[in-house]
């Protein structure tokens, strides 16, 4: 069993930023003078969801989360459209501007703070801001409509079965995209049985609700509404020359390992790590992902500060 989460963490300073169009919540801690580590969080999270990792790495890194759009206490848009990659990408870089004007970060993102992460760094305006991305759990909407497709046109069976089981395991995004239920779900006490939820299907333990649950799993699905079927059904070539860490656990109920067997296609500078355990790992095991940052971070520093 692992040991219950602390709930309360050092005060972090706190900086409105203004994304495209909304104003962001962010949140900062430790080291002023380390490389700054810039994380984003996924559904139906908000920054809070970091807390273990920000105790394992604060006394050696400036740790930067946001609280993204229509979760936690950043703002809330209205139109589904304001919910697009696009206009993520565009709050992701403006976090990076406020908060690191003169040195690139280290991107680390969850869930769908990765998908959405993936759009920032395959845009080429953004990749120079960007030191490294480690992505955990969240592939790029593009690579996966090229991944279906090619598994789907192969009309083989271990390719077919591939296709069939990461559908079968993604059942919840129609749900998403039926009109009322899932914000009832959350109506009728999801947010109070997420805790439990986490027990059950995560092996996390301790773990309170957050203030803006019940807000966060209502609003977030407008972040499927808004992008899921637009890309898979018209994916664009997306690449990038960013340095990216995968880490895959290999027990993800929602998204299969088999998924990224064509990311370095895309992302030549790739190193792939797995792990045991589920889609929220990151709860249960925060020392293992801080180790895994520390050695990713600390030899592309090396290798970035003698090329600066």
């Amino acid at each position: 069993m692992n040991a219950p989460l602390p709930r309360h963490e050092p005060p972090p300073q706190r900086l409105e930023v203004l994304g495209d169009g909304v104003r962001l919540q962010t949140y900062a801690w430790g080291r002023a003078d380390g490389p700054t580590l810039l994380l984003v969080h996924g559904y139906p999270d908000n920054h809070e969801i970091w807390l273990p990792l920000v105790r394992e790495l604060a006394a050696e890194y400036r740790i930067v989360a946001y609280d993204v759009r229509g979760h936690g206490a950043s703002q809330v848009p209205r139109r589904l459209r304001d919910y697009r990659l696009d206009r993520l990408a565009n709050d992701l870089e403006a976090v990076i501007r406020a908060v690191s004007p003169q040195r690139p970060v280290h991107l680390v993102a969850h869930d769908w703070g990765s998908i959405q992460s993936w759009e920032a760094v395959t845009e080429p305006r953004i990749q120079p801001l960007l030191a490294s991305y480690t992505s955990i759990s969240g592939p790029c909407l593009d690579h996966v409509g090229h991944w279906l497709r090619e598994r789907l046109s192969l009309r083989r069976p271990q390719a077919l079965v591939q296709a069939l089981r990461q559908l079968l395991s993604s059942w919840y995004i129609a749900f998403f995209h039926t009109p009322w239920l899932p914000e009832l779900t959350w109506r009728l006490g999801l947010d109070r049985a997420w805790p439990w939820l986490l027990r059950r299907l995560e092996g996390v333990h301790g773990l309170p609700p957050s203030s803006s649950q019940r807000g966060d799993g209502m609003r977030g699905v407008q972040l499927y509404r808004a992008n899921f079927i637009r890309s898979l059904l018209r994916p664009r070539a997306r690449s990038t020359r960013v340095p990216v860490q995968l880490i895959v656990p290999l027990g993800d109920r929602f998204v299969r390992p088999q998924l990224f067997d064509d990311l370095a296609h895309w992302a030549p500078l790739l190193t792939r790590r797995e792990m045991r355990g589920g889609h929220w790992q990151l709860l249960a095991e925060p020392s293992a992902l801080a180790g895994w940052l520390r050695e990713h971070v600390g030899r592309l520093e090396a290798v970035q500060g003698v090329s600066r």
